[in-house]
This record gives C-alpha cells, structure tokens and sequence, in this order.
C-alpha cells in the first residue's frame, strides 16, 4: 500500500487583537494601534506601524505616554468577547472548506490538507475568503509536518499573496537554513542555548543531527521535531484539549512603586484578588 504524502497548513490571524479592533474601528487603518491587558497595565498586541515604533509585547503602558514617539499611537482596552467572536468565525469558515483542523490558539490553528489538490491554489482561496467574510487578514504557512508549517508561516507574513509553500521542490532546506534554532515550534529559550553550545544554531543544524543522540538529550519530544524537520510527520492533529495545569491572575502596575510600603499595599490588593 503506498504511503501517503500528508500536507500541513497553519493559519495565523495577523496581529489578531489590533486587527479586530480596526474591522469595527476602520479610523485606526494605517495608524499604530495597541491593544492593552486587562486592566491597561501593559500591551499584549500591536499594529504593524506600532510594532515600527519600536513598541514590544508587555511594555507597560504608562512607560509608553512618556515617550514622545508614541504620542499619536491609538489605545484600546482589551474586548475578550469580540475577540472570541471574530475568532469563531475565522475556524467555523477553515473548518468548511478543509478536510480537518486543529484550534491550536484563539488566532491559530492547523490545517490537515492531505488529499487536497493544488493546495496553495486552495490556500490563497481560503484566505481570500475569510478577509472578505470577516475583514481579517491570515497568513497560512504549508508543509509537509505540523512543525514545518509552522515554520513556513513565519514566511507567510512577508510573502506578498499571504501563503508559503514549504513543499515546493528544494523549498525546505533553504529555509531551514535561514531559521534560528530557536524559532523552532517546540524548541524553547532553554533548549535553543544549550543545542547553540554545540554548534546547532538553524533549524538545517537540527535536522542533521544524529537521531540517538537526539533520543538521549532530547527525549522522544525532541526526536520527533527531529523527524518532522525531515519531512517525515510524528505529530497528528489533536481534538482533545488537555486540562490545564496551572492558573495565572497577573496585574501590572500603573505606576512606579518606589517604597515597601505602597508595594505592600498593592500585593495585598492582588493577592485578595
């Protein structure tokens, strides 16, 4: 029985959070915009143009309006429930024109393209579909494993149609070469310096190493990302959500806390909380 060759998308909302703000809010097109956290401590998405500005994930909110270069930068409150919403709409219409998905995050989520034919052709018609029915843009990153779509759709974001086709012929190992090892889906800040230490720095370093010795640094958990790598798929698509296994309440403050006592006041504050 031949084996069959098995294709992997993953479809990522851009900037998701702001995007949202603006299908409701077209004033904000073109203009840097933040979304900020619960309760306006810190930034948790940005524009394009806010992300040029030299604005990163987490900055606190009140270091932003003293900077004079961020004076015109456009600030919502996080709206969770719209954000859901829009979310929704984005799986319900992947999962009506594919053969399977996975929700991997509220933006996120990959695509089983098996079987499909003309697939990039499929893929720019999908999310052709999903801006005009919801005003969001996507990128959608194709391969042959779920890692190396991943991996493809961090090409996807620059690429001028919105789709990268990690399938086409020699497509794989240019980029795998052009990939820090610690972009890898999986490989975490940890595992990125201790594999940098011996000499492994790109995703092409990763693929090549010797598979035991993977086995016995890295466990199964890294074999299998060594396999994928290859082309060769060791991760399914999952339906199942596992519980989670831990709970965070965070606050950030809203202004410097420079004495024991106001940080006492505020902890205490947090912690009843």
């Amino acid at each position: 029985m031949p084996i069959v060759s098995r294709v992997f998308g993953l479809a990522d909302a851009n900037n998701f959070y702001a995007s949202c703000e603006r299908v409701f809010q077209p004033e904000l097109r073109g203009k840097p915009t933040v979304v900020l956290s619960n309760n306006d401590g810190c930034v948790i998405a940005r524009s394009p143009e806010a992300k040029a500005l030299g604005i990163g994930m987490g900055d606190p909110f009140y270091k932003l309006r003293e900077r004079p270069e961020c004076r015109g930068v456009q600030v919502r409150s996080a709206n969770f429930t719209l954000y859901g919403d829009m979310s929704r709409r984005v799986m319900d219409i992947i999962a009506a024109n594919v053969p399977d998905i996975e929700i991997y995050s509220i933006d996120e989520c990959f695509i089983d393209y098996t079987g499909v034919d003309q697939t990039a052709d499929h893929a720019r018609t999908l999310r052709n579909t999903i801006h005009q029915w919801t005003g969001l843009h996507v990128s959608i990153g194709l391969g042959a494993t779920k890692t190396l779509s991943k991996v493809s759709n961090r090409q996807a974001k620059t690429a001028s149609e919105g789709v990268f086709d990690m399938l086409a012929p020699n497509t794989r190992e240019s980029v795998l070469r052009e990939t820090d090892v610690s972009d890898i889906w999986g490989i975490g800040r940890q595992w990125s310096n201790r594999l940098k230490l011996h000499g492994i720095t790109t995703a092409y370093d990763l693929a090549l190493v010797d598979r035991q010795w993977v086995r016995k640094v890295m466990g199964v958990t890294g074999l299998r990302t060594v396999d994928e790598l290859n082309g060769f798929a060791a991760v399914e698509l999952e339906h199942d959500v596992p519980d989670k296994q831990t709970l965070c309440v965070s606050r950030s403050f809203g202004t410097t806390v420079r004495d024991r006592a106001g940080l006492a006041s505020r902890l205490h504050h947090f912690a009843a909380r």
